[in-house]
Protein backbone atom coordinates (compact mmCIF):
# COMPACT_ATOMS: atom_id res chain seq x y z
CA UNK A 1 0.00 0.00 0.00
CA UNK A 2 2.68 2.39 0.86
CA UNK A 3 4.31 1.56 -2.51
CA UNK A 4 1.00 2.24 -4.58
CA UNK A 5 1.00 5.71 -2.39
CA UNK A 6 4.27 6.71 -3.52
CA UNK A 7 3.09 5.50 -7.12
CA UNK A 8 0.34 8.05 -6.98
CA UNK A 9 2.17 11.11 -5.72
CA UNK A 10 4.65 10.40 -8.74
CA UNK A 11 1.94 10.43 -11.27
CA UNK A 12 1.07 14.33 -11.75
CA UNK A 13 -2.51 14.50 -12.81
CA UNK A 14 -3.57 11.56 -10.27
CA UNK A 15 -2.25 13.60 -7.90
CA UNK A 16 -4.03 16.83 -8.65
CA UNK A 17 -6.99 14.97 -9.16
CA UNK A 18 -6.73 13.85 -5.70
CA UNK A 19 -5.56 17.06 -3.29
CA UNK A 20 -8.88 18.50 -6.09
CA UNK A 21 -11.05 16.20 -4.05
CA UNK A 22 -9.89 16.40 -0.90
CA UNK A 23 -9.79 20.00 -0.96
CA UNK A 24 -13.80 20.36 -2.08
CA UNK A 25 -14.35 17.76 0.89
CA UNK A 26 -13.23 20.08 3.50
CA UNK A 27 -15.08 22.63 1.66
CA UNK A 28 -18.35 20.43 2.20
CA UNK A 29 -17.47 19.46 5.79
CA UNK A 30 -16.79 23.44 6.51
CA UNK A 31 -20.83 23.71 5.05
CA UNK A 32 -21.73 21.57 7.20
CA UNK A 33 -20.90 22.77 10.41
CA UNK A 34 -22.12 26.58 9.36
CA UNK A 35 -25.69 27.15 10.77
CA UNK A 36 -28.65 29.32 9.64
CA UNK A 37 -29.16 31.91 11.35
CA UNK A 38 -31.85 32.56 13.34
CA UNK A 39 -31.88 29.07 14.70
CA UNK A 40 -30.97 27.02 18.00
CA UNK A 41 -28.53 24.43 16.58
CA UNK A 42 -28.57 22.59 20.45
CA UNK A 43 -31.74 22.51 20.79
CA UNK A 44 -32.56 20.99 17.45
CA UNK A 45 -29.49 18.29 18.12
CA UNK A 46 -30.82 17.51 21.02
CA UNK A 47 -34.53 16.40 19.21
CA UNK A 48 -32.68 14.68 16.89
CA UNK A 49 -30.91 12.19 19.40
CA UNK A 50 -34.02 12.08 20.81
CA UNK A 51 -36.92 11.60 18.71
CA UNK A 52 -36.20 11.62 15.20
CA UNK A 53 -34.40 8.36 15.06
CA UNK A 54 -36.35 5.72 12.72
CA UNK A 55 -38.21 8.71 10.82
CA UNK A 56 -37.47 10.35 7.18
CA UNK A 57 -35.74 12.94 9.17
CA UNK A 58 -32.94 10.70 10.65
CA UNK A 59 -32.73 9.14 7.79
CA UNK A 60 -32.36 11.97 5.57
CA UNK A 61 -29.85 13.55 8.35
CA UNK A 62 -27.57 10.45 7.88
CA UNK A 63 -27.27 11.41 4.00
CA UNK A 64 -26.42 14.72 4.89
CA UNK A 65 -23.92 14.14 6.95
CA UNK A 66 -25.54 15.23 9.81
CA UNK A 67 -25.83 18.76 8.74
CA UNK A 68 -30.08 18.63 8.80
CA UNK A 69 -29.73 17.95 12.93
CA UNK A 70 -27.56 21.04 13.03
CA UNK A 71 -29.67 23.18 11.16
CA UNK A 72 -26.83 24.44 8.60
CA UNK A 73 -26.64 25.51 5.24
CA UNK A 74 -26.08 21.99 3.78
CA UNK A 75 -29.73 20.68 5.72
CA UNK A 76 -30.82 19.51 2.59
CA UNK A 77 -27.75 17.52 1.58
CA UNK A 78 -27.30 16.26 -2.08
CA UNK A 79 -30.51 14.49 -1.57
CA UNK A 80 -32.87 16.95 -4.01
CA UNK A 81 -30.28 16.50 -6.87
CA UNK A 82 -30.35 12.44 -6.40
CA UNK A 83 -34.35 12.70 -6.36
CA UNK A 84 -34.55 14.70 -9.42
CA UNK A 85 -31.50 12.30 -10.65
CA UNK A 86 -33.80 8.95 -10.03
CA UNK A 87 -36.85 11.12 -11.24
CA UNK A 88 -35.60 11.86 -14.85
CA UNK A 89 -34.03 8.29 -15.13
CA UNK A 90 -37.22 6.68 -14.90
CA UNK A 91 -38.98 9.56 -17.47
CA UNK A 92 -36.54 8.51 -19.65
CA UNK A 93 -38.03 4.98 -19.92
CA UNK A 94 -41.50 6.27 -19.56
CA UNK A 95 -42.33 8.65 -21.53
CA UNK A 96 -41.69 8.26 -25.31
CA UNK A 97 -39.99 12.28 -25.65
CA UNK A 98 -37.53 11.51 -23.08
CA UNK A 99 -36.53 8.35 -24.53
CA UNK A 100 -36.03 9.39 -27.79
CA UNK A 101 -34.22 12.54 -26.68
CA UNK A 102 -31.43 9.99 -24.88
CA UNK A 103 -31.54 7.50 -27.90
CA UNK A 104 -31.35 9.84 -30.79
CA UNK A 105 -29.81 12.86 -29.41
CA UNK A 106 -26.89 11.47 -28.29
CA UNK A 107 -24.49 13.60 -25.84
CA UNK A 108 -26.86 16.85 -26.91
CA UNK A 109 -29.88 14.87 -25.51
CA UNK A 110 -27.70 13.88 -22.41
CA UNK A 111 -27.09 17.13 -21.80
CA UNK A 112 -31.02 18.34 -22.14
CA UNK A 113 -32.19 16.02 -19.68
CA UNK A 114 -29.15 16.86 -17.14
CA UNK A 115 -30.03 20.57 -17.28
CA UNK A 116 -33.25 19.39 -16.67
CA UNK A 117 -32.29 17.24 -13.60
CA UNK A 118 -30.75 20.93 -12.51
CA UNK A 119 -34.08 22.94 -12.62
CA UNK A 120 -36.01 19.66 -10.91
CA UNK A 121 -32.95 20.08 -8.26
CA UNK A 122 -34.07 24.01 -7.58
CA UNK A 123 -37.65 22.97 -7.71
CA UNK A 124 -37.45 20.28 -5.60
CA UNK A 125 -34.90 21.97 -3.16
CA UNK A 126 -37.02 25.00 -2.79
CA UNK A 127 -40.39 22.86 -1.49
CA UNK A 128 -38.30 20.86 0.70
CA UNK A 129 -37.04 23.98 2.21
CA UNK A 130 -39.75 25.82 2.54
CA UNK A 131 -41.20 23.11 4.40
CA UNK A 132 -38.31 22.76 6.76
CA UNK A 133 -38.71 26.12 7.63
CA UNK A 134 -42.66 26.37 8.23
CA UNK A 135 -41.66 22.68 10.36
CA UNK A 136 -38.46 24.78 12.78
CA UNK A 137 -40.70 27.94 13.14
CA UNK A 138 -43.67 25.79 14.89
CA UNK A 139 -42.66 24.68 18.71
CA UNK A 140 -45.21 22.01 19.03
CA UNK A 141 -43.53 19.90 16.63
CA UNK A 142 -40.42 19.55 19.05
CA UNK A 143 -42.05 19.19 22.04
CA UNK A 144 -42.43 22.61 23.25
CA UNK A 145 -38.86 23.66 22.34
CA UNK A 146 -38.36 26.87 20.69
CA UNK A 147 -35.70 25.52 17.67
CA UNK A 148 -36.22 29.43 15.77
CA UNK A 149 -36.68 31.97 18.51
CA UNK A 150 -37.85 34.58 15.88
CA UNK A 151 -40.20 33.00 13.52
CA UNK A 152 -41.83 34.92 10.84
CA UNK A 153 -41.60 35.52 6.65
CA UNK A 154 -38.41 36.92 7.17
CA UNK A 155 -36.96 33.82 8.90
CA UNK A 156 -39.07 31.81 6.43
CA UNK A 157 -37.22 33.62 2.96
CA UNK A 158 -33.82 34.01 4.65
CA UNK A 159 -33.91 30.28 5.41
CA UNK A 160 -35.51 29.07 2.32
CA UNK A 161 -32.71 31.07 0.21
CA UNK A 162 -30.53 29.62 2.51
CA UNK A 163 -31.35 26.35 1.82
CA UNK A 164 -31.59 26.40 -1.80
CA UNK A 165 -28.00 27.66 -2.44
CA UNK A 166 -26.97 25.27 -0.13
CA UNK A 167 -27.93 22.66 -1.99
CA UNK A 168 -27.16 24.33 -5.86
CA UNK A 169 -23.78 24.71 -4.40
CA UNK A 170 -23.09 21.14 -3.54
CA UNK A 171 -24.61 20.11 -6.73
CA UNK A 172 -22.14 22.15 -8.24
CA UNK A 173 -19.15 20.81 -6.30
CA UNK A 174 -20.19 17.45 -6.77
CA UNK A 175 -20.04 18.00 -10.58
CA UNK A 176 -16.85 19.82 -10.37
CA UNK A 177 -15.30 16.99 -8.12
CA UNK A 178 -16.43 14.54 -11.09
CA UNK A 179 -14.74 16.06 -13.69
CA UNK A 180 -11.77 17.64 -12.45
CA UNK A 181 -11.15 14.94 -9.34
CA UNK A 182 -11.53 11.43 -8.79
CA UNK A 183 -14.33 9.02 -8.20
CA UNK A 184 -17.96 10.50 -8.52
CA UNK A 185 -18.57 13.60 -6.92
CA UNK A 186 -21.97 13.24 -6.00
CA UNK A 187 -20.88 10.03 -4.49
CA UNK A 188 -18.28 10.99 -2.81
CA UNK A 189 -20.01 13.86 -0.91
CA UNK A 190 -22.68 10.89 0.42
CA UNK A 191 -19.76 8.83 1.62
CA UNK A 192 -18.06 11.31 3.65
CA UNK A 193 -21.51 12.44 4.73
CA UNK A 194 -22.03 8.91 6.25
CA UNK A 195 -18.57 8.23 7.03
CA UNK A 196 -18.52 11.49 9.38
CA UNK A 197 -20.01 9.63 11.95
CA UNK A 198 -18.54 6.92 12.26
CA UNK A 199 -15.22 7.96 14.71
CA UNK A 200 -17.97 8.82 17.37
CA UNK A 201 -20.25 5.80 17.25
CA UNK A 202 -16.83 3.69 17.63
CA UNK A 203 -16.24 6.06 20.62
CA UNK A 204 -19.30 5.87 22.09
CA UNK A 205 -19.01 2.06 21.92
CA UNK A 206 -15.74 1.72 22.96
CA UNK A 207 -17.22 4.10 26.48
CA UNK A 208 -20.11 1.55 26.81
CA UNK A 209 -17.73 -1.56 26.97
CA UNK A 210 -15.53 -0.27 28.84
CA UNK A 211 -18.10 0.07 31.69
CA UNK A 212 -18.46 -3.54 31.69
CA UNK A 213 -17.52 -5.31 34.83
CA UNK A 214 -16.09 -8.81 33.73
CA UNK A 215 -12.82 -7.94 31.09
CA UNK A 216 -13.34 -11.77 29.44
CA UNK A 217 -17.00 -10.97 28.71
CA UNK A 218 -15.99 -7.66 27.11
CA UNK A 219 -13.12 -8.60 24.97
CA UNK A 220 -15.40 -11.63 23.61
CA UNK A 221 -18.22 -9.37 22.56
CA UNK A 222 -15.99 -6.98 21.20
CA UNK A 223 -14.10 -9.43 19.39
CA UNK A 224 -17.79 -11.50 18.32
CA UNK A 225 -18.49 -7.87 17.19
CA UNK A 226 -15.25 -7.13 14.95
CA UNK A 227 -15.81 -10.55 13.32
CA UNK A 228 -19.74 -9.82 12.22
CA UNK A 229 -18.61 -6.46 10.91
CA UNK A 230 -15.66 -7.67 8.59
CA UNK A 231 -17.52 -11.00 7.72
CA UNK A 232 -21.06 -8.58 6.65
CA UNK A 233 -18.60 -6.13 5.04
CA UNK A 234 -16.69 -9.27 2.99
CA UNK A 235 -20.30 -10.39 1.90
CA UNK A 236 -21.09 -6.70 0.93
CA UNK A 237 -18.21 -6.44 -1.10
CA UNK A 238 -18.88 -10.15 -2.76
CA UNK A 239 -22.59 -9.44 -4.16
CA UNK A 240 -21.57 -5.47 -5.04
CA UNK A 241 -18.96 -7.25 -7.38
CA UNK A 242 -20.40 -10.90 -8.36
CA UNK A 243 -21.75 -11.14 -12.02
CA UNK A 244 -23.27 -13.71 -14.50
CA UNK A 245 -21.33 -13.31 -17.28
CA UNK A 246 -23.30 -14.66 -20.63
CA UNK A 247 -21.21 -15.86 -23.66
CA UNK A 248 -21.56 -13.41 -26.48
CA UNK A 249 -20.36 -14.75 -29.96
CA UNK A 250 -19.80 -11.77 -32.89
CA UNK A 251 -20.61 -13.25 -36.34
CA UNK A 252 -17.54 -13.66 -39.03
CA UNK A 253 -17.16 -10.97 -41.33
CA UNK A 254 -16.24 -11.63 -44.66
CA UNK A 255 -14.53 -8.96 -46.68
CA UNK A 256 -13.52 -9.62 -50.51
CA UNK A 257 -12.29 -12.75 -50.37
CA UNK A 258 -11.09 -13.07 -47.05
CA UNK A 259 -12.96 -14.27 -43.83
CA UNK A 260 -12.84 -13.05 -40.24
CA UNK A 261 -13.70 -15.24 -38.12
CA UNK A 262 -16.15 -13.97 -34.76
CA UNK A 263 -14.53 -12.82 -31.46
CA UNK A 264 -16.49 -14.08 -28.65
CA UNK A 265 -17.09 -12.03 -25.48
CA UNK A 266 -19.25 -11.65 -22.34
CA UNK A 267 -22.12 -10.15 -21.40
CA UNK A 268 -22.25 -9.11 -17.51
CA UNK A 269 -25.38 -9.02 -15.81
CA UNK A 270 -24.69 -8.19 -12.22
CA UNK A 271 -26.39 -9.79 -9.35
CA UNK A 272 -27.14 -6.76 -7.62
CA UNK A 273 -28.59 -4.63 -10.97
CA UNK A 274 -30.14 -2.13 -8.82
CA UNK A 275 -27.82 -0.93 -6.31
CA UNK A 276 -28.37 0.52 -3.32
CA UNK A 277 -32.02 2.33 -4.83
CA UNK A 278 -34.33 -0.47 -2.92
CA UNK A 279 -32.90 -0.15 0.32
CA UNK A 280 -33.55 3.44 -0.07
CA UNK A 281 -37.15 3.71 -1.61
CA UNK A 282 -38.54 0.82 1.39
CA UNK A 283 -36.87 2.99 3.91
CA UNK A 284 -38.57 6.44 2.72
CA UNK A 285 -41.51 4.36 2.62
CA UNK A 286 -41.84 2.46 5.51
CA UNK A 287 -40.66 5.38 7.60
CA UNK A 288 -43.38 7.51 6.47
CA UNK A 289 -46.00 6.67 9.21
CA UNK A 290 -43.58 7.26 11.83
CA UNK A 291 -42.64 10.80 10.34
CA UNK A 292 -46.24 11.64 10.08
CA UNK A 293 -46.84 10.67 13.42
CA UNK A 294 -44.15 12.78 14.44
CA UNK A 295 -45.31 15.71 12.79
CA UNK A 296 -49.28 15.20 13.48
CA UNK A 297 -49.19 13.63 17.15
CA UNK A 298 -52.72 11.65 16.05
CA UNK A 299 -53.73 8.76 18.18
CA UNK A 300 -54.30 6.32 15.20
CA UNK A 301 -51.73 7.70 13.40
CA UNK A 302 -48.91 7.33 15.91
CA UNK A 303 -50.61 3.76 17.14
CA UNK A 304 -49.88 2.85 12.92
CA UNK A 305 -46.58 4.38 13.58
CA UNK A 306 -45.60 2.37 16.51
CA UNK A 307 -46.27 -1.07 14.72
CA UNK A 308 -43.90 0.34 11.78
CA UNK A 309 -40.97 1.20 14.34
CA UNK A 310 -37.36 -0.78 13.90
CA UNK A 311 -37.57 -3.70 16.11
CA UNK A 312 -41.20 -4.91 15.31
CA UNK A 313 -41.82 -7.93 13.72
CA UNK A 314 -44.49 -6.29 11.15
CA UNK A 315 -41.77 -3.60 10.25
CA UNK A 316 -38.68 -6.07 9.41
CA UNK A 317 -41.20 -8.48 7.47
CA UNK A 318 -43.05 -5.56 5.54
CA UNK A 319 -38.99 -3.92 5.12
CA UNK A 320 -37.14 -6.80 3.10
CA UNK A 321 -40.77 -7.57 1.15
CA UNK A 322 -40.40 -4.08 -0.01
CA UNK A 323 -36.63 -4.34 -0.75
CA UNK A 324 -37.56 -7.32 -3.16
CA UNK A 325 -40.31 -5.79 -4.55
CA UNK A 326 -37.96 -2.68 -5.50
CA UNK A 327 -35.24 -4.38 -6.76
CA UNK A 328 -37.20 -6.47 -9.17
CA UNK A 329 -38.92 -2.70 -9.90
CA UNK A 330 -36.08 -1.06 -10.62
CA UNK A 331 -33.78 -3.48 -12.41
CA UNK A 332 -37.01 -3.86 -14.94
CA UNK A 333 -37.18 -0.07 -15.60
CA UNK A 334 -33.37 0.57 -16.08
CA UNK A 335 -32.59 -3.29 -17.33
CA UNK A 336 -34.55 -3.73 -21.16
CA UNK A 337 -33.40 -7.44 -22.37
CA UNK A 338 -35.53 -6.02 -25.66
CA UNK A 339 -33.13 -3.56 -26.50
CA UNK A 340 -30.66 -5.40 -25.03
CA UNK A 341 -31.40 -8.22 -27.87
CA UNK A 342 -31.51 -5.38 -30.77
CA UNK A 343 -28.47 -4.22 -29.83
CA UNK A 344 -26.83 -7.17 -30.31
CA UNK A 345 -28.69 -8.18 -33.82
CA UNK A 346 -27.85 -4.91 -35.71
CA UNK A 347 -23.97 -5.66 -34.44
CA UNK A 348 -23.84 -8.70 -35.30
CA UNK A 349 -23.52 -10.47 -32.09
CA UNK A 350 -25.23 -13.56 -30.41
CA UNK A 351 -25.59 -15.90 -27.57
CA UNK A 352 -24.29 -19.37 -28.38
CA UNK A 353 -27.27 -21.73 -28.67
CA UNK A 354 -30.04 -18.83 -28.51
CA UNK A 355 -31.51 -17.17 -31.29
CA UNK A 356 -30.81 -13.35 -31.92
CA UNK A 357 -33.50 -11.13 -31.50
CA UNK A 358 -36.87 -12.18 -29.12
CA UNK A 359 -35.89 -15.25 -28.25
CA UNK A 360 -32.11 -13.67 -26.70
CA UNK A 361 -34.59 -10.93 -25.05
CA UNK A 362 -36.42 -13.88 -23.82
CA UNK A 363 -33.75 -15.23 -22.48
CA UNK A 364 -31.95 -12.43 -20.81
CA UNK A 365 -35.11 -11.80 -19.14
CA UNK A 366 -35.00 -14.86 -17.57
CA UNK A 367 -31.62 -14.83 -16.33
CA UNK A 368 -31.62 -11.05 -15.02
CA UNK A 369 -35.54 -12.42 -13.25
CA UNK A 370 -33.16 -15.92 -11.32
CA UNK A 371 -30.30 -13.88 -10.50
CA UNK A 372 -32.22 -10.75 -9.26
CA UNK A 373 -33.84 -12.94 -5.75
CA UNK A 374 -30.63 -14.17 -4.53
CA UNK A 375 -29.38 -10.00 -5.09
CA UNK A 376 -32.98 -9.01 -3.76
CA UNK A 377 -32.38 -11.14 -0.43
CA UNK A 378 -28.81 -10.19 0.45
CA UNK A 379 -30.35 -6.64 0.10
CA UNK A 380 -33.35 -7.51 2.19
CA UNK A 381 -30.84 -9.29 5.04
CA UNK A 382 -28.33 -6.77 5.30
CA UNK A 383 -31.08 -3.93 5.90
CA UNK A 384 -32.07 -5.54 8.91
CA UNK A 385 -28.62 -6.44 10.12
CA UNK A 386 -27.84 -3.36 12.17
CA UNK A 387 -31.39 -3.89 14.17
CA UNK A 388 -29.45 -7.49 14.75
CA UNK A 389 -26.67 -6.11 16.05
CA UNK A 390 -28.18 -3.68 18.38
CA UNK A 391 -30.25 -5.87 20.00
CA UNK A 392 -27.44 -8.78 20.47
CA UNK A 393 -24.76 -6.45 21.87
CA UNK A 394 -26.91 -3.46 23.23
CA UNK A 395 -25.11 -1.03 21.11
CA UNK A 396 -25.92 2.54 19.23
CA UNK A 397 -22.89 1.54 16.50
CA UNK A 398 -25.34 1.40 13.38
CA UNK A 399 -23.50 -0.56 11.07
CA UNK A 400 -24.94 -2.23 7.68
CA UNK A 401 -27.91 -1.45 5.52
CA UNK A 402 -28.22 1.54 3.02
CA UNK A 403 -24.79 3.12 4.98
CA UNK A 404 -22.72 0.37 4.55
CA UNK A 405 -23.88 -0.66 1.13
CA UNK A 406 -22.82 3.00 0.03
CA UNK A 407 -19.65 3.18 1.34
CA UNK A 408 -18.43 -0.44 -0.01
CA UNK A 409 -19.98 0.56 -3.84
CA UNK A 410 -18.51 4.58 -3.48
CA UNK A 411 -14.59 3.09 -2.20
CA UNK A 412 -14.69 0.12 -4.72
CA UNK A 413 -15.68 2.79 -7.43
CA UNK A 414 -12.78 5.14 -6.21
CA UNK A 415 -10.16 2.03 -6.48
CA UNK A 416 -11.22 1.58 -9.57
CA UNK A 417 -10.66 4.85 -11.09
CA UNK A 418 -7.44 5.31 -8.98
CA UNK A 419 -5.65 2.02 -10.42
CA UNK A 420 -6.83 2.59 -13.86
CA UNK A 421 -4.89 5.61 -13.53
CA UNK A 422 -1.93 3.57 -12.46
CA UNK A 423 -2.37 0.88 -14.84
CA UNK A 424 -2.66 3.18 -17.96
CA UNK A 425 0.99 4.17 -16.96
CA UNK A 426 2.36 1.09 -16.01
CA UNK A 427 2.56 0.79 -12.15
CA UNK A 428 0.72 -1.41 -10.41
CA UNK A 429 -2.50 -0.88 -8.47
CA UNK A 430 -4.19 -1.65 -5.44
CA UNK A 431 -3.80 -5.42 -5.15
CA UNK A 432 -0.72 -7.79 -6.76
CA UNK A 433 -2.59 -10.93 -6.70
CA UNK A 434 -6.54 -11.35 -7.82
CA UNK A 435 -8.34 -7.94 -9.11
CA UNK A 436 -10.57 -5.48 -8.82
CA UNK A 437 -13.64 -5.79 -11.18
CA UNK A 438 -13.43 -4.56 -14.42
CA UNK A 439 -9.39 -4.81 -14.62
CA UNK A 440 -8.52 -6.39 -17.63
Amino acid sequence: MIKVIRNIYHIPELRKRILFTLGMIIVFRIGCNVPIPGVSSQALQDYFQETAKGTLLGLFNVFSGGALGRATVFALGIMPYISSSIIFQLLTTIVPRFEQMVKEGGEEGRRKIQRYTRYGTIALSTLQAFGITVWLSNPQNFSGREIVPMPGMSFTLMAVVTLVTGTAFLMWLGEQMTERGIGNGISLIIFFGIADRIPADVLTTWQRYSMMPRQEAKWFEISLLLGLMVATTAAVVLVTQAQRRIPVQRARVVRGRQVYSGSSSYLPLRVNQAGVLPIIFAQSLIMFPATIGQMVRLNAVMKIASYLSPGQVIYELLYMGLIVFFCYFYTAIIFNPVDVADNMKKYGSFIPGTRPGRSTAIYLDKVMTRITLPGAMFLAIIAVVPTIFMRLFNVTFYFGGTSLLILVGVALDTMKQIESHLQMRHYEGFLKKGKLRGRK
